[in-house]
């Protein structure tokens, strides 16, 4: 290269092809393209340029931008949950019917083996009231589970009507049996011409009877069963446990399952039965159907206790 006067050229070390080698810098050993320590300190130089690019404009979240993050998800939150809790409660209403499927085999089991006839439902053995349901019943499933209904875990007295279980402390060896379904006790086939005052020749008995798809037999229930009776009136709340002795609807006409309740029936069916069902089905033999709680009766939706105005008539 010709010098021109006043300029000195550049002088620059090229590596050669062998070592590669780049120019060294003061203080510094040799390096080499490529390698860790040059590629580190070049990303460390670029991620400081980055960052002090990003403080100098002012980047981040600003405490507005936070505030409407968090509100967004507060509202999805509200949003959601409701669906959440419906889905779950629909959940815990499917397993209740799955229980019931269990107990209508295990029903169809019993009357299998008795001829077509359920037990008396006081006949005493070694200490025990055998003939009620609960022991009848006992030697066809070992699974407890099946006797709660999953929206009715809670023993008596620690929590409130219908989301309990009831123990059977007034049935003989009935003590830390707990249930939260019972039977229809017009099915009892008593050994007398009555069972708990009630008259033997309108128990069904047996399932051998005709229209057994409109027969009530077991079901969500706070109380062991009952003698449901046409003339019944409804529970003026839900789960109201006053005068269910006499008034035995009661014990059946609990809402645990936003609306309708779960039962067997005698065709060994299951399905939802509508609160106000319950005064259509045939619950024994002379049964009145079209009685004054229902539509062929005259009943109107103003003459329900105002929690049951919101459900279907029938």
């Amino acid at each position: 290269m010709r010098k021109r006067k006043g300029f000195t050229p550049l002088e620059i070390k090229i590596p050669n092809q062998e070592s590669r080698g780049l120019p060294e810098r003061h203080g510094e050993g040799p390096r080499f393209a490529g390698s860790q320590t040059d590629v580190r300190k070049r990303h460390r130089s670029f991620l400081t340029c980055l960052v002090r690019k990003q403080l100098s404009n002012g980047a981040g979240f600003t405490l507005i931008e936070l505030l409407v993050v968090i509100a967004i998800i507060a509202l999805l939150m509200a949003i959601l949950m409701p669906t959440l809790a419906r889905v779950k409660k629909q959940a815990r209403a499917t397993a209740c019917q799955m229980n019931l499927h269990h107990w209508a085999v295990i029903w169809s089991m019993y009357t299998g083996d008795y001829d077509g006839s359920f037990p008396d439902g006081t006949r005493s053995e070694a200490g025990r009231q055998a003939g009620h349901w609960l022991f009848a019943a006992e030697p066809y499933y070992k699974d407890e589970e099946i006797r709660w209904c999953p929206m009715a875990r809670k023993p008596w007295g620690q929590g409130q009507n219908p989301f309990v279980a009831w123990e059977a402390t007034n049935v003989g060896g009935g003590d830390g049996f707990y249930t939260s379904y019972g039977i229809n006790n017009w099915l009892y086939n008593p050994a007398g011409e009555s069972l708990w005052g009630y008259e033997a020749e309108n128990h069904f008995k047996t399932i051998n009877v005709k229209g057994s798809d409109r027969i009530p037999l077991f079901l969500d229930c706070f109380y062991l069963g009952g003698h449901p009776l046409p003339t019944n009136t409804p529970p003026e709340y839900n789960g109201q446990t006053e005068n269910a002795g006499g008034m035995c609807m009661r014990r059946f006409c609990i809402d645990r399952h936003n609306g309708p309740t779960n039962m067997v029936f005698l065709n060994f069916a299951v399905r939802k039965v509508g609160l106000k069902e319950l005064w259509v089905l045939k619950w024994h033999r002379q049964f009145d159907t079209t009685g004054i709680w229902t539509k062929a009766g005259g009943a109107a939706a103003t003459d329900w206790p105002q929690w049951m105005r919101k459900f279907k008539d029938y």
